[in-house]
């Protein structure tokens, strides 16, 4: 993939794009420069997705924001149509002022870094091949503080880039993919640095945890 652009974001319309192919796990990397300025209320997202009502889903979403303030990364899971897997981090750099890559990694034992629980009864994305997915829409109904800070249309038209989108990706079944395909990926995990990096940004740059939201999550 080359570098371009979505179409730009205005009062008209969004824009998006989607992979021709399906993928049955995979390492998915892309490079992504977000919305520059006052982007509050838009979002840039890159996700996989299957279709349907019990649909699996892992989702970046990165939530626009007010000039000098940080953008927001926010992540999702769904597992057979249900979701509520929502973490949020302030990026601690700038995302506008140059690509940075954003890696999807999935395979049968977790999503980094989101851990195949089923013995416990959590239900897994393992069985839906899903599509590659990249949008660029309004959403201040709910995105920044909320939904508290609306578009301001004068600063449109929005545009996100994208380059170097690289799939590394299983598109048969598990059991065929884990025997005919010798690729690092399928078994992947943190090592020791990349834990510590992610306590690091854990501890310093999370503002939304649903591990930690006893209100939203009772059980």
């Amino acid at each position: 993939m080359d570098n371009f652009s979505l179409s730009p974001l205005d009062k008209a319309s969004g824009s998006g794009f989607q992979s021709k192919n399906e993928y049955l796990f995979g390492k998915i990397d892309m490079q992504l420069k977000l919305v520059p300025g006052n982007s509050a209320g838009t979002v840039t997202t890159y996700y996989l997705s299957s279709q349907g009502s019990t649909h699996d889903e892992i989702d970046f979403e990165f939530l626009g924001n007010l000039s000098g303030d940080p953008y927001i990364l926010h992540t999702k899971v769904f597992s057979q149509g249900k979701g509520n897997r929502e973490q949020q981090f302030y990026l601690w750099f700038d995302p506008t002022a140059d690509f940075h890559t954003y890696s999807i990694l999935w395979n049968p034992q977790r999503i980094i870094e989101f851990k195949n629980a089923e013995s416990l009864g959590v239900a897994y994305p393992k069985n839906q091949p899903m599509r590659s997915y990249s949008s660029l829409w309004k959403a201040d109904d709910w995105a920044t503080r909320g939904g508290l800070v609306k578009i301001d249309w004068n600063e449109a038209p929005f545009t996100a880039s994208y380059r170097n989108f690289n799939a590394n990706v299983c598109v048969t079944s598990s059991s065929s993919c884990t025997s005919s395909i010798s690729n690092s990926w399928l078994n992947e995990e943190l090592d020791s640095t990349s834990q510590e990096r992610l306590k690091w940004v854990q501890k310093n740059y999370m503002i939304y945890n649903y591990c930690s939201d006893s209100k939203g999550f009772s059980q």
